[in-house]
């Protein structure tokens, strides 16, 4: 019988850390989660996806260098996926420094602990669409250049170097999967398509009077988080390590998701004005339901164009299974069935 191999997921009381867990786990992994030291916050998505009481969560922090060498010294993990992160663009502008040092110095205090100590481990980097910025081309894909335009897209950028640097030069087995935005019903509520759903059905059963948001036609590539985290497992199955862009290829603006999501939720919005006197109001009461307010808008925002995933689809036989339409009714359905 073969020994079970055993994976590091750090960041794993995130979206994609608990799809991954779950995935492991019908794989047969040993798996054990990476969480900050001073997380408050039950690992409720472990919980709603029923996998809580098979994983092992441990302290682990990407700022703690010690702690990093003390667990992959020990545990000598067959395989690491670092999905921990600061994760908000928005807020890598009011701490950039604090931004560059987990997303960027935390993946370099990973890769030397590997190279150190553990130099069979084979290492996925969670890298960002957001790296791309705005360099003109028709579409993302591998050979795309960068253009990050956020203290976020930089630190991503950063850690993705280091990827193709330890592996060109130490012989890591080490890659990057540069996701386009995924979503699920995990998001928490500061994500843009949460908060619209999430709010929507506030409005839809009078517990909250509009949503507010900021730039509407700001455009994404959207897919669905648990057909991501499969591409991630695939990466670290190929016998030779390289990068992918993972995506949808389809993009769509913030305000096609609204019209999505509240056509399916009921509502027979329609819209008024411009710029940020633009409103949505439902028709049937004539409320406003939808405004725009300035201090949601990001200092720089990318002019989003789509990922384009030819190489998973060759090399991986990875394709998004859920569509965007799909995406949208699937998170609602799990909002509207955890308010009532």
């Amino acid at each position: 019988m073969s020994k079970k191999k055993k994976a590091l997921i750090t960041g794993i009381s995130g979206q994609d850390g608990a799809y991954l867990a779950r995935l492991l786990i019908k794989k047969g992994y040993n798996v054990i989660g990476g969480i900050r030291y001073d997380t408050r916050l039950k690992p409720w998505r472990l919980e709603e996806l029923g996998v809580h009481n098979k994983i092992k969560l441990i302290p682990f922090e990407l700022l703690d260098e010690k702690k990093i060498n003390q667990v992959i010294k020990k545990e000598k993990f067959n395989e690491i996926y670092n999905l921990a992160a600061q994760s908000f663009v928005d807020k890598s502008f009011l701490n950039p420094v604090y931004t560059n040092n987990v997303n960027a110095l935390g993946v370099m205090r990973i890769l030397e602990s590997i190279r150190n100590f553990s130099k069979k481990t084979k290492f996925y980097q969670a890298s960002s669409s957001e790296m791309f910025g705005n360099v003109k081309s028709k579409y993302f894909d591998e050979k795309t250049s960068f253009q990050p335009i956020s203290p976020y897209a930089v630190s991503k950028l950063n850690a993705h170097w280091m990827i193709n640097l330890y592996r060109d030069a130490y012989g890591l087995f080490c890659c990057s999967g540069i996701l386009f935005n995924h979503e699920s019903p995990l998001r928490s509520d500061e994500y843009v398509s949460k908060k619209i759903i999430s709010e929507l059905i506030k409005i839809k059963h009078k517990k909250s009077k509009n949503l507010i948001l900021g730039n509407i036609y700001a455009e994404r590539d959207w897919g669905y988080a648990d057909d991501y985290v499969e591409a991630m497992w695939k990466m670290l199955q190929q016998k030779k390590p390289e990068d992918y862009v993972i995506s949808s290829g389809m993009i769509n603006s913030v305000k096609t998701f609204i019209n999505k999501a509240s056509n399916y939720l009921g509502f027979d919005l329609k819209w008024t004005g411009s710029g940020l006197n633009e409103k949505g109001i439902d028709s049937a009461t004539d409320r406003v339901i939808i405004k725009i307010d300035k201090k949601f808008f990001r200092p720089i925002d990318i002019q989003y164009k789509h990922g384009k995933s030819d190489k998973a689809k060759k090399n991986l036989n990875w394709k998004p299974k859920t569509n965007f339409d799909n995406l949208v009714k699937l998170i609602c359905d799990a909002e509207l069935k955890k308010y009532k």
